[in-house]
């Protein structure tokens, strides 16, 4: 039996939602929230609720139901992850924001900090890993200098194939692919796409690449659980099965239309009631490295989700919640002085760790120095958590809100559960909001933008309205000078 399969074992991992520090009775009425105030939304809770089950019924929500039917596709990209080990020295993500920000979260969270420097034998033979999420150049090119093309695999993942970067990114490896080994170029390159429409599914089909499908009513931010995320991390020996476990054992909890029972739903009305009172940044502190690319995994969720113009009956609203990513405990160090002392204007989520995967002892030494020898005989492991324990304590008394997740440790189980946790939440907080949390309009205007300064057939009235803005005044641009030495000749 694997152990995701024990019950008593996926209970003892099931992550925690600690909101203590947003109530009044802690952090005082004028900042916090009030049970009077959670009394008062009991319908527009109830509403979010059976609007989350109604969408979900009606196939508006596919993503809930990655966890449970992809049995076949998990076996195909395991057969393929293991060729691919056998084969290549290399496995790069070709892809921009939920195709590159997922991989990367989960790839950091449960691998070695510096698996690509690792020696092949200390990877267990699993292929170095890259994501190509720009188009910067030198970015590009920098690739090249430490893969060998002919030893690495490319995915290139965008749902409708008309995505501007990672197109482009495919159009010069497969150039490349085909200058330096000809038609056995097919072998490196596997696409992540539409199953039926868009560009990348008739190229692939046209060219005979190995292809994995991305679900109809699965958007890119909420494609971590599907094959988006789940090839790369089989790739590199991640157990995709234990993350998608982990990702069942939260959604059984998330069905519960209690709110009080309910992490996701509770997380997202206090953010919701939290915004409604001023609270229009949200900090994403995570304590561990491991977990540091969760906060960007998460920017995206959150930002492109609740940021909208329009509610659902048309009427300008400008919602959304900006999303900042800190990371503990470097970013005591830069961030939090504003957070304790600056404007009330901020809601912080802790992500914190039971138990780190290792543990570090901090050796004796300097006596006679009292405020360095006290260090001594502790570990790594006491120092960070009482980091986090004062931070946390520094902002109640501040009297700023903040909340703590726990992950009881970090593995491929908790990290499902917390991905599916916030995608929930997010997803429950639009029903709030009264918004479209799956569409992305404001972002559709700069790519539109973009393909119209490039050519793109169709875009020429586009063209024109970009030609007609209005120039910008010379005098409002400034030049550098340089100053000469002091001392210097003239």
């Amino acid at each position: 039996m694997k152990r995701y399969e024990d019950p008593q074992w996926k209970e003892s991992m099931g992550i925690t939602l600690d909101f203590n520090n947003m109530m009044s009775g802690m952090i005082g009425g004028e900042q916090g929230i009030s049970g009077s105030s959670m009394e008062a939304m009991s319908d527009s809770l109830a509403s979010a609720a059976k609007a989350m089950e109604q969408k979900r019924a009606e196939g508006r929500m596919d993503w809930r139901d990655l966890p449970y039917n992809q049995k076949e596709t998990v076996e195909d990209i395991k057969r393929t992850a293991s060729g691919i080990r056998d084969r290549f020295d290399a496995f790069v993500v070709l892809g921009i924001g939920g195709s590159a920000l997922g991989p990367i979260a989960v790839q950091q969270a449960l691998n070695h900090a510096h698996y690509n420097e690792l020696p092949r034998e200390k990877r267990d033979g699993y292929p170095r890993f890259y994501v190509e999420d720009n188009v910067d150049p030198e970015k590009m090119q920098a690739l090249f200098d430490v893969i060998d093309l002919t030893k690495t695999v490319f995915n290139v993942i965008t749902k409708s194939g008309s995505t501007s970067e990672t197109m482009s990114q495919f159009l010069i490896i497969k150039d490349m692919l085909q200058q330096k080994l000809g038609d056995q170029y097919r072998e490196h390159l596997i696409a992540t796409t539409d199953r039926e429409n868009g560009n990348l599914i008739r190229i692939a089909k046209a060219e005979g690449l190995k292809t994995f499908y991305i679900p109809r009513g699965v958007g890119g931010r909420f494609s971590e659980l599907s094959p988006v995320g789940l090839l790369s991390a089989a790739v590199c020996g991640i157990d995709i099965e234990e993350m998608l476990a982990g990702a069942a054992y939260m959604d059984e909890i998330c069905k519960d239309e209690n709110i009080r029972e309910n992490p996701a739903y509770m997380a997202a009305a206090l953010q919701y009631l939290a915004m409604k009172s001023g609270k229009n940044i949200s900090v994403m502190m995570p304590y561990a490295d491991s977990l540091k690319y969760i906060a960007d995994w998460y920017a995206q969720l959150w930002a492109e989700s609740l940021g909208k113009r329009f509610n659902s009956r048309g009427e300008t609203v400008h919602a959304g919640q900006t999303p900042v990513k800190a990371l503990g405990v470097t970013d005591q160090h830069s961030q939090v002085q504003l957070y304790t002392e600056g404007p009330f204007d901020k809601v912080v989520t802790f992500l914190k760790v039971g138990r780190y995967r290792t543990t570090v002892k901090i050796a004796n030494g300097f006596e006679e120095i009292p405020a360095v020898s006290f260090l001594g005989g502790h570990t790594m492991n006491e120092l960070i958590h009482a980091e986090q324990t004062a931070t946390e304590y520094a902002l109640l008394k501040a009297k700023r809100m903040n909340r703590t997740i726990t992950l009881p440790e970090v593995n491929a189980f908790t990290v499902g559960e917390l991905l599916y946790f916030l995608e929930v939440e997010t997803a429950f907080a639009g029903e709030l909001l009264g918004i479209n949390a799956f569409d992305q309009p404001g972002v559709e205007e700069g790519k539109n933008a973009t393909y119209a300064l490039l050519g793109r057939p169709g875009y020429e009235a586009k063209k024109a309205e970009l030609t007609a803005r209005p120039e910008k005044k010379p005098e409002y641009v400034l030049k550098g000078k340089v100053r000469e030495p002091v001392g210097s000749a003239v």
